[in-house]
């Protein structure tokens, strides 16, 4: 066993000691097989040093295949199969009666477009700049971690508000273009993304809506930073319910709605700008009077906090809970087009969803019919239902076709 540096980790070795946080909290047992996610995990929350080893490789299987199994095809797998009962380990196939002879059946192989490809998020992970935005992305939560911390025990000390922009826009440099950007965010997901990395995540998105509205640099930096704030109080909403799966009780949900009026509390001293305090406060406002805390409604809510507000509840439909898989985003754009005009602000919301649905124009789609396609053309009264190219080269109309939907980016 040795001493590594976290940087110097690769996927495959294992953890040798039970790794715990500065406060005692346990984040990793001995005996843990290290995968990329979990090193960054020790990155996010400064692990520098990690008693680990490389585990010995798998021996190679001998040449030829094993006896009374036979070797798979080219695009079959190894186990048994209904064509060939015999081929399950463990047991001697029976000697088939003399038959003439035949050819032998087509092996069933997927057609190309399925099998030659891996999925998309799998292409997404296997560039070698992902793994050094996951590495940055994880540096930078844990950044938002610290800075939290210190507001909330020194709640009067001036904050370095540029050097926080500096690491957003750091962050934001990763990225080659806006689906790049998006890619990249979509398969940051965890089970139990913090808050730290949502608050992180709603002032990049923020940023981005910032930029497709031309606000000025000025007020594009203020934005971000009302993304990086909004969810301040959170930290202070015990694990075990904010992290809850399932329905929350009446208390609980009470708990859980003092996270603005908390938010803005902490900020409230701070000599930042008002709009970021007003984010903080207003993000769970809603037009129509439904948000809280005060059941403000359209004209008395804070633009920056409408912007900020959409950014949230993007990002949390897009993210893995533990209770539920994440939303593709089509899914998302079309809980938006149901609800979001009557919730939102209409000069944000509109701008969101076209510009969202463009990005995934051109890019490959799962339907809930288990067919694949291509998105060939977003239509701009109905994001949610575009024109799609079908694997046999088809082009089909989704307004034609009520009962299709897309479940999945692949």
């Amino acid at each position: 066993m040795t001493n590594y540096l976290t940087s110097e980790l690769q996927p495959g070795m294992e953890v040798t000691e039970t790794i715990f946080t500065s406060k005692g909290q346990m984040i990793m047992e001995a005996g843990t097989a290290l995968t990329s996610e979990l090193i960054s995990r020790l990155v996010f929350y400064g692990i520098e040093k990690v008693k680990a080893q490389q585990l010995p490789a798998a021996p190679e299987p001998m040449g030829g295949a094993q006896k009374g199994i036979p070797k798979p095809l080219s695009g079959t797998s190894g186990g048994a199969s209904e064509s060939n009962p015999a081929a399950a380990p463990g047991t001697t196939p029976e000697p088939a009666p003399k038959q003439a002879a035949e050819p032998e059946p087509a092996v069933a192989i997927p057609s190309r477009s399925r099998a030659s490809n891996p999925s998309y998020a799998q292409k997404i992970k296997a560039q070698p700049e992902f793994m050094a935005y996951q590495i940055e992305y994880q540096k930078k939560a844990y950044n938002i971690r610290s800075l939290f911390d210190s507001i909330i025990k020194h709640p009067e000390e001036p904050v370095d508000l540029q050097r926080i922009l500096n690491s957003c826009y750091m962050l934001a440099g990763m990225t080659k273009n806006t689906i790049d950007f998006f890619d990249k965010m979509h398969n940051m997901r965890l089970d139990d993304d913090s808050v730290y990395s949502h608050c992180l995540n709603v002032a990049l998105i923020a940023r981005q809506m910032g930029k497709w509205i031309q606000l000025p640099q000025e007020d594009l930096d203020t934005l971000v930073l009302c993304g990086l704030f909004h969810d301040i109080g959170k930290v202070q909403i015990p694990d075990e319910i904010l992290n809850k799966p399932g329905k929350y009780t009446k208390e609980e949900f009470a708990l859980i709605q003092q996270h603005p009026t908390v938010s803005y509390q902490l900020l409230e001293k701070l000599p930042i700008d008002e709009r970021i305090k007003k984010a903080a406060l207003m993000h769970h406002e809603r037009c129509d009077g439904s948000g809280y805390p005060q059941g403000l409604k359209a004209g008395e809510i804070d633009d920056f906090a409408e912007i900020i507000a959409i950014a949230d509840v993007y990002d949390a439909m897009t993210a893995a809970r533990s209770y539920r898989s994440p939303l593709c985003p089509f899914q998302a754009i079309g809980m938006f087009e149901k609800d979001g005009l009557q919730l939102y602000s209409p000069k944000y919301i509109l701008t969101f969803l076209k510009r969202i649905a463009n990005t995934y124009q051109n890019n490959r789609v799962l339907l809930n019919n288990g067919q694949s396609a291509n998105v060939v053309m977003i239509n701009s009264k109905h994001l949610t239902r575009p024109m799609l190219q079908m694997d046999d080269g088809s082009v089909v109309d989704m307004m034609d076709l009520p009962d299709l939907e897309i479940i999945k980016i692949i």
